[in-house]
């Protein structure tokens, strides 16, 4: 495997999107973090605070809440009813790949929080084309997936008359297409500049042979005329607050039941993370194909930012844990009917340089004990 220059603070390498170094080698997540703790969050509360009273009461709901079930969409809805006491709608877009513990998350969670729930489930058999085709032209089978999350809220939004939407964490907490020093709006800007990865749904429709404007139709981001006409603001809880996952994730336990799960890559302590989807563990592997870097190497990064892990520890979790083939790959191979030759082409064709993926070397990882509940493949 290819020798990769990394942040000097954390182990993000130079394969990362967006990603920039300073003269020390810091990368330019670490510095957004470094942002962070400048903030004046009391400002920023009273700012949210502002927010949510130009909004409230002024329609059916008060806003709405794109809602997962995992740990951060979760402790975004806890937070605003508990603390905030508003009348969300819960919008759910049900990607196909739910697995039975995120399901019993998010039942109970609705149950003890009280909120009316709307889900959303698109055409399967456009999915899996979509899947495919996106795979191959982006190697990420996730398109319909990062653009239903996105675009179905929004277009609830018109449809209620709900101006106000709250998403979770703020992509400066992750990445570096935004700093903590400017404002994150979560509009169709954000969506074309790297949710829907660069391609749009009139573009699917014409790469993919049949599809017709109403297959894209819950894929296509509202008019920006409809929007204005809603006085929409669509933000980031994060942008507010500071974002801790660890201990939101113990608030969401303690207050909710809430509960984790094992992760395909993922250490046990972090059970809290991408628990929501069944082929986690293949959009993970897959990234690590192209960019030497896998989920574990992610959150790692986190916990050094956060004082809460040594550069030492992390880099031993990251050598044990990413980079192993996924059980989970037998599923998802069935579900787009190619094989694994086949599969490991494609990936390989959107290496970043310098890195080069050396599939001789490649462990097996073990079957999560839910795999044969999924029904992917009936």
């Amino acid at each position: 495997m290819t020798e990769l220059k990394r942040c000097t603070r954390c182990l993000l390498p130079e394969t990362a999107d967006a990603i920039t170094f300073d003269e020390e080698g810091i990368c330019s997540v670490c510095r957004n973090h470094d942002i962070k703790h400048q903030i004046d969050w009391g400002a920023k509360k009273k700012a949210l605070d502002e927010l949510i009273e130009t909004y409230r009461g002024k329609g059916p709901y008060d806003c709405i809440v794109p809602f997962s079930g995992g740990k951060d969409s979760t402790f975004t809805l806890w937070y605003l009813i508990t603390q905030y006491k508003v009348k969300p709608l819960v919008v759910s877009w049900d990607h196909g790949f739910y697995r039975p513990g995120v399901l019993r998350n998010r039942e109970r969670t609705l149950q003890q929080l009280g909120a009316d729930f709307l889900s959303f489930t698109p055409n399967k058999v456009v999915v899996k084309k979509m899947m495919l085709e996106s795979l191959r032209r982006k190697g990420d089978f996730c398109w319909h997936c990062h653009t239903g999350i996105f675009a179905f809220p929004m277009q609830m939004a018109v449809r209620f008359g709900v101006g106000l939407v709250f998403w979770g964490e703020p992509n400066a907490e992750y990445q570096s297409y935004y700093s903590y020093d400017e404002i994150e709006e979560v509009d169709e800007r954000r969506f074309n500049r790297f949710v829907n990865l660069g391609i749009t749904a009139e573009d699917m429709m014409g790469m993919i042979d049949g599809l017709t404007e109403q297959d894209v139709a819950p894929y296509t981001y509202p008019k920006l005329r409809d929007l204005m006409k809603i006085n929409y603001r669509s933000v980031c809880l994060g942008s507010y607050i500071p974002w801790d996952v660890k201990r939101q994730v113990e608030v969401i336990k303690t207050e909710l039941g809430w509960q984790g799960d094992q992760v395909e890559g993922i250490p046990g302590q972090y059970d809290y993370e991408k628990i929501e989807c069944a082929v986690q563990g293949v959009r993970d592997y897959l990234k690590y194909i192209k960019r030497g870097m896998g989920r574990t190497n992610h959150l790692v990064n986190i916990d050094i930012r956060n004082e809460r892990l040594s550069r030492e520890e992390a880099e031993q979790l990251q050598a044990e844990y990413d980079g192993k083939r996924p059980a989970s790959l037998d599923e998802f191979l069935k579900y787009v009917k190619i094989d694994e030759e086949e599969f490991l082409d494609i990936a390989m064709q959107h290496q970043v340089v310098p890195w080069k993926f050396d599939p001789s070397r490649v462990e097996r990882g073990e079957k999560l004990p839910d795999q044969d509940e999924w029904n992917l493949n009936p």
